[in-house]
This record gives C-alpha cells, structure tokens and sequence, in this order.
C-alpha cells in the first residue's frame, strides 16, 4: 500500500520557519480561505439577513462573511476590561436586526461567554430568527457555525503587529506565548 503523503510542519508566514507546536499562525491568504469556507457553511444551512460582528475581533470576519453573502453588517461591541474578566457590551447591536434573521460572527470561540452574551443583546431586540457563527471553535461552547476546530494558541493577521512606542512589533502577549510554546 502506498505511502500517504504527510503535511509539512506549520510554517509563519512571515519567516518561512517552522511555528511552535501548539500555534496556529494565520496569514491574510488563510484567513481569507477561512471566511470563504465560513460563508459557505452559513450559506447552505442558513439565510441571514443580517451580520453582526463582535467587535474587535469578531469583526473582520463578520464583515468579510457579510460581503460574501452580500448580506447587511453591524456590530456590537464586547469586551473584556481584564484578562479573565466576564465581557461586558459597550455598544449594542442596531435596532435593524428586530424582525430579521441575523448571524453573530466572532473570530474564536472558548467559553462562550462573549457570544452569549451578544445572543443576549440581540435576542432583546427580537429578530426572526438567530444564528451564531465563529471563524475557530477553541473550546466547548457549540456555535452553529465554525470554519475551523483547533487547540491551538491562534495568533491572527490583524493582531500580531501593534505599534507600540511608535514602533510595530509583535504584541507582547503573543512574544510571551510563543517563548512559553517554544518558538
């Protein structure tokens, strides 16, 4: 029987040198993938009439998927004021989503916290009908939707680089993470 072929190790794609074990680095052309793969799954399971990004994140796909499906987009903003921190929402999401069918998208999902939370905030306003959707399901809470399941510590395009100082460099909490990692 032949040989399977075996999928190289994960490479940064911004190095070309192998990425620490446990570390899921995704570049532009990934991501971009993974929305497309996103909106497909929604697509065929789901008809939303409007998308909602949680806000910081949670937004890039949120919009990307939105324009895929050439559906509406909001927002609404959660966040943590600490690490470890129960969310709390900022801003709301737009009185556009009552009687419509609406999909919350966020870029990874753990606890489910903050996802809930948004189900929260636009269930008060009473759409029709409400899906969630994440770009990497990291934990137990079940979105009806994800692109991707990982374990992996995920450093994403739009947050590894931070200007800090008047400098960009890689977010210090992603510098600490890979060092724990070993990269």
């Amino acid at each position: 029987m032949p040989a399977s072929p075996r999928t190289p190790p994960p490479r940064s794609s911004r190095t070309g040198r192998k990425a620490p074990h446990g570390v899921l680095e995704v570049d532009w052309p990934f991501f971009g993938e993974l929305c497309r793969a996103l909106a497909l799954k929604v697509f065929r399971g789901y008809d939303p009439d409007v998308v909602i990004g949680i806000a910081r994140a949670g937004v890039i796909p949120g919009a990307v998927v939105a324009s895929i499906l050439q559906r509406d987009f909001a927002s609404v903003a959660i966040t943590r004021t600490e690490s470890g921190a129960r969310p709390v929402v900022l801003a709301g999401p737009p009185r556009l989503v009552t009687g419509k069918r609406v999909l919350i998208v966020d870029e990874t999902c753990d606890t489910g916290d903050t996802m809930k939370l948004a189900v929260n905030a636009v269930r008060e306003l009473k759409p029709a009908a409400l899906k969630t959707a994440v770009s990497f399901r990291t934990g137990a809470y079940a979105p009806d939707f994800h692109a991707l399941e990982t374990d992996n510590f995920i450093i994403l395009p739009w947050d590894r680089d931070v200007i800090i100082d008047g400098e960009i460099v890689m977010r210090p909490d992603y510098a600490e993470k890979l060092k724990e990692l070993g990269g």
